[in-house]
């Protein structure tokens, strides 16, 4: 008896040992990627694990695009890819995917747009064979909101927004552009602060004109009570979504010098070479009845009067 229940232990053993190894084997040969969300503010794009079944790389597509349709377990995030978008075709030549948009596309606003295509790209990169990604709006080359070609992207292209992954303080210091005293031409000043690295640079840089310059620095360009939706970069183009409360001027400031003090300061940062302003997400709109926001602005260095002053 003591002969077969030892053999009846080995037998066990073995069997558990061969489970545990064909587990491990089955968790090697899973091929995990990061699929992209959108938090609920719509301010940033968050990854998410996930363990890909497909192994033809058009099946890969196909099936991480429909798991970005879903919504994920997450209630602080969302599906990147709403039910309003609606995708016609996707093809692979060489290593590009070409992916042929519903001309319902171009409705969200444009700092939305720039999260989703960021984490389409971001998502499909990943699969083995897909390099780059291009968009099509209903057979035609995508255009974006300042009408430039859109092109083959890739996941270098999109400042990571997550805000989830570093909670730490670092020093900065940024060059910002505030109104003279009778509000016709720009003063830059330098102001050197600390902040919290969750919060990206070009939000950052917004949040420290509305709050306004300090007694030596100025005066204020940004009715003080406007509030920023979300700031994106695409490509060099920051895109800066505001509330409607920044339509209303509470200063004596010329509309240029209001918008100029806007682009100015961003321009200012590396990644940045141009701005469009929107509000509410819509860019078809006239600040003041005199500047039209459905453009991108470049730096304008002619309001400017004084040199930079350190604080």
């Amino acid at each position: 008896m003591k002969k077969w229940l030892g053999l009846f232990v080995i037998v066990l053993m073995c069997g558990i040992m061969c489970a545990c190894k064909n587990d491990g084997d089955n968790m090697e040969q899973q091929n995990i990627v990061k699929v992209y969300y959108m938090n609920r503010e719509e301010t940033a794009i968050v990854a998410v694990d996930y363990a890909l079944l497909s192994t033809d790389k058009t099946d890969a597509v196909a099936e991480v695009l429909n798991v970005m349709k879903r919504e994920p377990e997450d209630n602080k995030l969302k599906a990147s890819i709403s039910s309003g978008i609606d995708i016609y075709s996707c093809r692979i030549n060489e290593n590009k995917l070409i992916i042929d948009f519903a001309k319902t596309y171009k409705d969200m606003p444009p700092t939305t747009e720039i999260l989703v295509r960021a984490a389409i790209v971001r998502t499909v990169t990943q699969i083995e064979g897909i390099e780059t990604v291009e968009f099509e709006i209903e057979g035609e080359p995508m255009i974006d909101y300042a009408g430039i070609l859109v092109g083959a992207m890739n996941s270098g292209q999109f400042i990571d927004n997550a805000g989830t992954e570093i909670n730490a303080y670092q020093e900065v210091t940024l060059c910002l552009y505030f109104a003279n005293s009778d509000g016709t031409a720009l003063v830059p000043v330098n102001r050197t602060i600390e902040y919290n690295t969750n919060v990206s640079l070009e939000k950052l840089v917004m949040e420290q004109l509305i709050s306004g310059p300090g007694p030596t620095e100025g005066n204020p360009t940004v009715n003080p009570s406007t509030k920023v939706i979300n700031v994106t970069v695409n490509d060099g183009t920051c895109y800066v979504n505001l509330d409607e409360t920044f339509l209303t001027q509470v200063y004596s400031v010329n509309s240029e010098v209001t918008i100029y003090s806007i682009v100015n300061s961003l321009v200012e940062l590396d990644n940045v070479n141009k701005v469009q302003i929107l509000v509410n997400g819509e860019s078809q709109i006239s600040y003041r009845e005199s500047m039209n926001l459905n453009t991108t602005f470049g730096r304008n260095l002619d309001l400017v009067e004084d040199k930079p002053n350190q604080e």
